[in-house]
C-alpha cells in the first residue's frame, strides 16, 4: 500500500510517503511561512522523486486537527481534493496523536500540546506501552494549570511533546514537579511518517466531501462574529 500523508496542523509542514513498512521519503519543515503556497509544490516535488506517479497512490492520510485554524484547514482541503480526485480512500487523525508517537516508547503517559493562547493548550492523553499508544484522555482545549494539576493528581511519570512547550513549560513544571518529563528538541515535530503508519491501520472515511477538520473550538473570528450577531438580537 502507497502511502501519501500530509500534517499542516502547526507551523511544521509535514509530507511522507510509505510504501507499506518502509519510509520512500519525508519533507519536514518548521518554518513561519506560507502552507497554502508550500504545500503542493513540497507533494508534487516528493513524489517526482520517489517516482511514483499519483495513480499509483493508494490511500492519503491527513492530520485533522486540531492545531491552526488555517493550517488545518489547508492540509484537509488539500487532501479531500487528491484523495477524490484520484478516487482513493482518505483517512483523518488526530494532529496530537500524530506526535505523540515520538513518546511511543516511554514508560509513562503521554501529553502533547499545542499552544491555544490565553494560557490555554490543545492536548490529550495517550499511554504508552511497547511501542502502542493508547487514547487516554480525548483531545480537548483547556488550561494548562488546570491540565498539569490533574496529571500531577493522576500520574507519576509523565512526557510532554510539542514544539510550543517553551511557553508553557514554567506553569506545566511548577504542577508536576519531578514527574514531568519534557522530549529533547528533536522530538517535538510530528513526524509525517508516523501519520502515514496509524492511517494504514484505520477505516478510512465513509463520505470524502462531509469530512471536516477537528477544530475543537471555533476560529476566532467566527466565535467574535457569533458573538455580535448575539448581542444584535
Amino acid at each position: 500500500m502507497k502511502v501519501l500523508a500530509i500534517d499542516t496542523s502547526t507551523f511544521v509542514l509535514g509530507v511522507a510517503l510509505v510504501d507499506e513498512d518502509k519510509v520512500i521519503g519525508e519533507v519536514i519543515t518548521n518554518l513561519k511561512k506560507n502552507h497554502s503556497i508550500r504545500l503542493m509544490p513540497a507533494i508534487d516535488e516528493l513524489v517526482k522523486d520517489a517516482g511514483v506517479k499519483p495513480k499509483e497512490l493508494d490511500r492519503i492520510v491527513v492530520a485533522h486537527g486540531p492545531g491552526s485554524y488555517t493550517g488545518v484547514r489547508i492540509g484537509v482541503t488539500t487532501a479531500k481534493t487528491l484523495a477524490w480526485t484520484l478516487g482513493i480512500p482518505l483517512v483523518g487523525i488526530s494532529s496530537l496523536e500524530a506526535i505523540a508517537q515520538n513518546g511511543r516508547y516511554f514508560n509513562g503517559v503521554v501529553s502533547p500540546i499545542f499552544d491555544a493562547r490565553r494560557g490555554q493548550v490543545y492536548t490529550g492523553l495517550y499511554g504508552a506501552n511497547d511501542g502502542m499508544l493508547t487514547n487516554i484522555v480525548e483531545d480537548q482545549i483547556c488550561m494548562v494549570e488546570d491540565w498539569a494539576n490533574h496529571l500531577n493528581n493522576q500520574y507519576d511519570k509523565v512526557l510532554f511533546l510539542g514544539n510550543d512547550l517553551s511557553i508553557h513549560k514554567d506553569v506545566i513544571k511548577e504542577q508536576l514537579g519531578e514527574k514531568v518529563q519534557f522530549g529533547e528538541f528533536s522530538d517535538h515535530n510530528p513526524r509525517p511518517s508516523e501519520l502515514a503508519r496509524l492511517g494504514m491501520k484505520r477505516d478510512p472515511i465513509n463520505d470524502i466531501h462531509t469530512f471536516t477538520p477537528n477544530y475543537i473550538r471555533l476560529a476566532e473570528a467566527e466565535t467574535n462574529w457569533l458573538a455580535a450577531q448575539k448581542n444584535k438580537a
